[in-house]
C-alpha cells in the first residue's frame, strides 16, 4: 500500500514540477521582474535599510497585529527548515551540483514573485470578528474576484492544501527529520522516537495556544540563534577549505549545462533533472511562489502596506543565498557529495563530522532541531489562518489539538511518503496562488509604483 501511494506521490509530484508549472514559476517571476523595474534588485538596499531600521525602531506605526520584523522572523522561521540542509543535499545527491545553480536561478525571479504575493496580501487583506488580521490567497480571491463562486473553490482549496502542508509537510515532516538527525547522533532505538514525539506535543501546545503573537515572540528570539549557530560553524568549515571553495563554484555553474551522468552516486543526472531538482527544493525551502509566507505579513503591523513586501525580498535572499548556499558549498568541499548516498541528512551529517569530528555532529544536530522546530511553528500561523477562513475562528481550537497530534506522531512515519507528500502539496498550493498573481498583477504594479513615488519623495 505504501509503495502503491508512494508511486501516485511521485508521478504527481514529477507533474507538478514538470516543464509546464516550472515555465509558469519562471513566468511569473519574470513578469513581475519586468513590471516592478527589478525590484529584487534595484531596491535590494532599500529593503535591507528598511528591515535594519524597524529592528532599531521601538514601535511600528499603523496598523496590524505584530512588528513588520517579527512577521519578517516568523515567515523565516517558517522557510528556514529541513529544505535548507536536508533538502538541498538531497537535491545535489540526485540533481547534482547544478540542482544548486537552478535554485539561485528560481530565488531571483522568486525575489520578485515573493514581494508580489506580500504586496497582494497587504492590499486585501482584513480583519476577523476578533480582530486578528487575515490575508493570503484566499482573502484575495474572495476580496477581489467578482466571480465570488469561484474564487470560494479555489481559495477554499488553497486553504485544504495549506492546512494539510502546516500539520504534514512542515510538520510532521520536520519532526521528522529531527527524529533522523538525533538516532543518527546517539543511535535509534525504539524509545527515542516517542521520547520525541512527546516533547514536540509539549512545545508545541505550549506555543501555539499563545496565537500568532506568541508564536512571533519566540520565533523572533529563535531565527537569529539558529542561523549564528549554523553559519557560524559552516563559516569555519569553508574558512578550512577555502581553497575547494571556488572550484565549487565553477562546478556548480558548468554542471548546470552540462549535467553529470557519468559521475560517482548521481549517474543520470542531466540538465532537465538539474532544473527540476533545483526549482522544486527551491521551492519547498523559501517558498516562492507557493504564497505561504504571505499570510503571516498579513498581520504586520504597517503604515504604508506594501512596505512589508520589501521584507519578503530579504526573506528570500538570506533563505536561498545564504542559508542554502552555505549547506551546498560544505556539501561540495567536503567530497561526500557524489558518494551515492542520497539521504540528506546523512550526507549533512557526514560533511559536518568529516571536518569536525563529534562536534559537527552535535551541530548538525542542534541545527536541525531548531530549524524543523521553527518551522513548525511558523507554518502553524499559516495553517490556522486557512483553517479559520475555511471553519472560522470558533473553531480554531481544534485545528491546535490536530497540529500537535499530527506533526508529533512524525517521528514514527516513514520519510519518503513524506517528503513526496511535500512536493504535491506545494505545488498544490502554488497553482491558486500563481492564479492571483497573475490575475490581479496589475493591483502589485499600481500599489508599488505609488508607493516608491512616494518613498523616493520623502527621502529626496
Amino acid at each position: 500500500m505504501e509503495a502503491v501511494i508512494g508511486k501516485i506521490l511521485g508521478d504527481l509530484g514529477t507533474f507538478l514540477f514538470g516543464p509546464v508549472m516550472l515555465a509558469v514559476f519562471f513566468g511569473v517571476g519574470l513578469y513581475f521582474t519586468i513590471r516592478l523595474g527589478g525590484v529584487q534588485f534595484t531596491r535590494f538596499k532599500t529593503a535591507f535599510r528598511e528591515v535594519v531600521l524597524n529592528v532599531k525602531r521601538k514601535s511600528d506605526d499603523g496598523v496590524g497585529e505584530i512588528r513588520s520584523y517579527k512577521a519578517l522572523a516568523t515567515a523565516l522561521s517558517s522557510c528556514v527548515g529541513n529544505g535548507n540542509v536536508v533538502g538541498v543535499a538531497y537535491a545535489i545527491a540526485v540533481g547534482g551540483p547544478g540542482a544548486i545553480f537552478w535554485m539561485w536561478v528560481a530565488a531571483l525571479s522568486g525575489m520578485a514573485t515573493k514581494f508580489a504575493e506580500i504586496a497582494l496580501a497587504m492590499h486585501y487583506r482584513v480583519q476577523d470578528e476578533d480582530g486578528n488580521f487575515r490575508g493570503g490567497v484566499m482573502y484575495i480571491l474572495t476580496q477581489g474576484m467578482k466571480q465570488k463562486t469561484v474564487a470560494k473553490l479555489l481559495g477554499g482549496a488553497f486553504a485544504v492544501f495549506t492546512v494539510f502542508v502546516s500539520v504534514v509537510s512542515c510538520g510532521a515532516l520536520q519532526v521528522n527529520t529531527i527524529n533522523s538527525a538525533v538516532t543518527g547522533l546517539v543511535g535509534a532505538g525504539t524509545v527515542i522516537p516517542w521520547i520525541i514525539a512527546g516533547l514536540i506535543l509539549l512545545i508545541d501546545g505550549l506555543v501555539i495556544f499563545g496565537g500568532v503573537k506568541k508564536i512571533a515572540d519566540v520565533t523572533t528570539y529563535l531565527t537569529p540563534i539558529m542561523a549564528i549557530i549554523y553559519l557560524g560553524f559552516g563559516l569555519v568549515i569553508l574558512l578550512m577549505n577555502i581553497t575547494l571553495v571556488p572550484q565549487a563554484l565553477w562546478f556548480i555553474v558548468k554542471s548546470a549545462f552540462t549535467g553529470d551522468a557519468v559521475i560517482g552516486g548521481v549517474a543520470g543526472a542531466t540538465m532537465a533533472v538539474a532544473i527540476r531538482r533545483g526549482v522544486q527544493r527551491g521551492v519547498f525551502s523559501n517558498e516562492a511562489g507557493t504564497g505561504s509566507s504571505a499570510m503571516v505579513h498579513a498581520t504586520a503591523k504597517v503604515d504604508v502596506p506594501v512596505k512589508q513586501a520589501l521584507y519578503g525580498i530579504i526573506e528570500v535572499f538570506f533563505d536561498t543565498f545564504v542559508i542554502c548556499t552555505f549547506t551546498a558549498l560544505i556539501i561540495m568541499v567536503s567530497g561526500v557529495w557524489n558518494s551515492g548516498v542520497t539521504d540528506g541528512t546523512v550526507l549533512a551529517a557526514t560533511a559536518f563530522r568529516q571536518n569536525l569530528g563529534s562536534i559537527g555532529q552535535v551541530v548538525i544536530v542542534i541545527s536541525l532541531i531548531l530549524f524543523c522546530l521553527s518551522t513548525v511553528l511558523g507554518w502553524y500561523t499559516y495553517g490556522e489562518s486557512a483553517f479559520v477562513f475555511l471553519f472560522g475562528n470558533r473553531r480554531v481550537r481544534i485545528y491546535r489539538i490536530l497540529h500537535m497530534l499530527i506533526s508529533s506522531a512524525g517521528a514514527l512515519i516513514s520519510v519518503q511518503l513524506l517528503w513526496d507528500a511535500a512536493d504535491v502539496c506545494n505545488g498544490l498550493m502554488a497553482i491558486p496562488n500563481l492564479f492571483s498573481l497573475i490575475l490581479f498583477g496589475g493591483v502589485v504594479v499600481k500599489d508599488t509604483r505609488d508607493f516608491f513615488a512616494e518613498y523616493d519623495r520623502g527621502r529626496a
